[in-house]
């Protein structure tokens, strides 16, 4: 673990009581989930506010990154179990109220890979169930040493399925698997043995990490990152024969692009590159 040199955000125009903020630090968009006296429990509000703002992001070109951090000690606690309970005196027992969530909780966690821009998670604090899965989600995740992971949804009777899918496609089938069945909940420095995130910094550290970690990203080609991301997640859903033949078609298309003819004569002529978009 290393320390990092401040790196200073600009607050928009976001209201402050907002369930999400949105700041900005040069190029790079951070969004900060903000209800920390619920622990930043994924409620309709909170769902809906995170799903506008990254449809905002995927159409401003001037945003190469996205960091997504968090208020408070809690990253998230996931979904908010109030709210969903709240409905159970309905006539279907809240069933309907219960699928809503769940299909704008699917949309919002799905817009993130499918965002132009590589979005990286900076978790302070613990991230469980369905907070557990925003990270794993997010392209990227750095996390302070202090945080915890876990899916402890069988704890109360609730199997995590939809945190489910975003773990089991990022670490191991073991792994995935015995978080899920135990609700063990695991450290940071394990959360990175197996693979649920790529960095672990001091506490208090995450978020200058994760916009250095941004700032790299964005002084990439954004037309590349951007064909590269969607590439990544188009070919890990193929059979192999089918992947690669896929990623042969990307890497021509990719060839005959303005920056891969710019970053290829930068290469050869010795000087830093002149991306298009810049």
């Amino acid at each position: 673990m290393s320390s990092a040199s401040p790196v200073l955000t600009v607050p928009d125009a976001t209201v402050v009581g907002s369930p999400v903020l949105r700041e900005s630090s040069g190029d790079i968009a951070v969004l900060i989930l903000n209800r920390p006296r619920a622990r930043n429990t994924l409620s309709e509000a909170m769902l809906q506010a995170l799903r506008r703002a990254l449809a905002d992001i995927a159409e401003e070109k001037a945003v190469r990154a996205v960091v997504l951090a968090a208020k408070g000690s809690v990253f998230s606690a996931g979904h908010d179990l109030k709210e969903l309970t709240a409905h159970r005196s309905e006539a279907d027992g809240g069933r309907g109220y219960t699928q809503h969530i769940m299909q704008i909780c699917s949309a919002m966690m799905l817009s993130i890979p499918r965002l132009p821009q590589p979005v990286i998670a900076a978790v302070e604090g613990t991230a469980t169930a369905a907070g557990c899965q925003l990270v794993a989600t997010c392209d990227l995740a750095v996390t302070s040493s202090a945080a915890k992971f876990s899916t402890p949804g069988v704890h109360i009777g609730l199997f995590c399925s939809t945190p489910m899918v975003a773990l089991s496609r990022n670490v191991g089938r073991k792994h995935a698997m015995e978080m899920l069945i135990t609700g063990d909940t695991i450290s940071a420095d394990d959360a990175y043995r197996i693979g649920l995130v790529n960095r672990v910094v001091d506490p208090g550290m995450a978020r200058q990490h994760a916009l250095r970690l941004a700032q790299k990203i964005s002084a990439k080609s954004p037309a590349v990152i951007k064909l590269g991301k969607e590439a990544f997640y188009r070919q890990l859903e193929m059979g192999i024969a089918d992947a690669y033949a896929y990623a042969g078609e990307v890497m021509v298309q990719n060839m005959m692009a303005r920056d891969a003819a710019e970053g290829i004569s930068a290469f050869l002529e010795k000087r830093p590159p002149n991306w298009h978009n810049r």
